[in-house]
């Protein structure tokens, strides 16, 4: 096998995840629904939990429901 490693130390890779260039993304990234941002069905499905989360919390009294049982 022929290759080359890369290595480096834990410090410089901590120091790498603060780096502005780390943090936002390249300028020539194509969008792709899904991919490098949110589908809209996505999108739509996140509204919709949203409204669905408020609207539990604005009923007092009630109990709050099992989710996934």
């Amino acid at each position: 096998l022929a290759g080359t490693r890369i290595i480096c130390d834990r410090k410089f890779l901590l120091e790498c995840k603060n780096s502005p260039a780390a943090r936002t993304p390249p300028c020539c990234l194509p969008q792709t629904p899904g991919v490098t941002s949110l589908a809209q069905s996505s999108l739509a499905k996140l509204e919709e939990l949203k409204e669905r989360n408020e609207s539990e919390e604005a009923v007092p009294g009630e109990q709050p429901r099992a989710v996934g049982r």
